[in-house]
C-alpha cells in the first residue's frame, strides 16, 4: 500500500518541473492522478498538450492510473473543471497541488502592468480558484481532504526583478494561511511549499549555472507528497522551505515589541525613531 493508495489528486502545472517530479512520485505512492497543464511557454503564452500527456504515459506505462487536464485553471471554468473530471474519472476528490506557474522577470521600473497582471493571474487567482473549487467538493464529500499550494522564497523574503512573482507568491501565502483557517473544520488541511529548484522557470539564474543534481525538482517532491498524505496529520497553515538537501520552516513572527502607557498610548515619530531598535528584538 502506497501513501496515496486510492487518493485522487489533482496537480496543476504538472507537465514540467516541480510538478512533474510531484505527479510521478505520487503515482508510485498509488494516487490516481489529473494531470492538468496548459501547455504554455514559460511567460505563459501558448499552449500545448504535450507536457500533460507526456507524464500520464509514463504513470500509464509503470502501471499507474492517470488523465490529462490541458485547461486554464486560473480561470473559474477551468479551475471547476479540472475538480470536475476528478470527480467524473475516479469518483471524488481527495488532493489538490497548485503547481501551475509561469515567469516574467523585470526590474519594478521596466514592469508592465501586463506582465504584473498575467503574473498574479496564473500564481495567485489560479490557486484561489482552484482551492475554492477543490474545498466546495471535499465538503460535499464530507471525509476531508488536502490542499498544498506552491509559494516561493521571493513571495517571503523578496527578490530583485521579481515585483509580480513575489507579489504572487506573498498572496499565495496569504491565501493558505486563511484557507487553512476556514476550512480546518471540514478536516481539509492547507499547507504550502517554498521550493528552490533548477526548473525551466529558473535555469538562467546565476546561482544555478554551476548547480546539476543537488537541487532539483525530485528534492521537493517529498515535501508535496507528506503535506498530501497521513503523515502531515492535521498540520494546516505551514511553510515547508526545501532548498536540495535542506529542509526548514518560514514563519511569520511578531517581535516582543514596547508599550507606551503615557498620552493614552499614543506614539511620536520621534519616538518610533528613538526605540526602533528595540522594537526590533524578538
Amino acid at each position: 500500500m502506497g501513501l496515496l493508495t486510492e487518493k485522487t489528486v489533482v496537480i496543476t502545472g504538472a507537465g514540467n518541473g516541480i510538478g512533474r517530479a510531484t505527479a510521478l512520485l505520487f503515482a508510485q505512492e498509488g494516487a490516481r492522478l489529473i494531470v492538468n497543464d496548459s501547455g504554455a511557454a514559460r511567460d505563459g503564452s501558448g499552449t500545448h498538450r504535450g507536457p500533460a500527456d507526456e507524464v500520464v504515459e509514463l504513470i500509464r506505462e509503470s502501471g499507474g492510473a492517470a488523465v490529462s487536464n490541458y485547461d486554464d485553471v486560473a480561470t473559474e471554468s477551468g479551475a471547476r473543471g479540472v475538480c470536475a473530471q476528478a470527480v467524473n474519472e475516479f469518483g471524488g476528490l481527495d488532493v489538490l497541488v497548485n503547481s501551475a506557474g509561469i515567469i516574467r522577470d523585470k526590474t519594478l521600473l521596466k514592469l508592465t502592468p501586463e506582465s504584473w497582471d498575467e503574473v498574479l493571474r496564473v500564481h495567485l487567482t489560479g490557486a484561489f480558484l482552484c482551492t475554492q473549487a477543490a474545498a466546495l467538493q471535499m465538503k460535499q464529500q464530507g471525509r476531508g481532504g488536502r490542499i498544498v499550494h506552491t509559494t516561493s522564497i521571493s513571495g517571503m523574503l523578496g527578490n530583485f526583478g521579481q515585483a509580480n512573482y513575489a507579489a504572487a507568491k506573498a498572496g499565495v501565502y496569504g491565501l493558505m494561511r486563511t484557507a487553512s483557517i476556514e476550512l480546518q473544520r471540514y478536516e481539509i488541511f492547507v499547507n504550502a511549499v517554498a521550493p528552490l529548484a533548477k526548473t525551466r522557470l529558473t535555469e538562467d539564474l546565476p546561482m544555478f549555472e554551476k548547480i546539476d543534481d543537488s537541487m532539483t525538482p525530485a528534492h521537493v517532491a517529498p515535501a508535496h507528497l507528506f503535506f498530501a498524505s497521513h503523515l502531515s496529520g492535521k498540520r494546516t497553515g505551514h511553510v515547508l522551505s526545501v532548498t536540495g538537501g535542506k529542509m526548514s520552516l518560514y514563519k511569520v513572527v511578531e517581535t516582543a515589541g514596547r508599550f507606551k502607557e503615557a498620552e493614552n498610548g499614543v506614539w511620536t515619530a520621534d519616538e518610533i525613531a528613538e526605540h526602533f531598535d528595540s522594537l526590533q528584538k524578538l
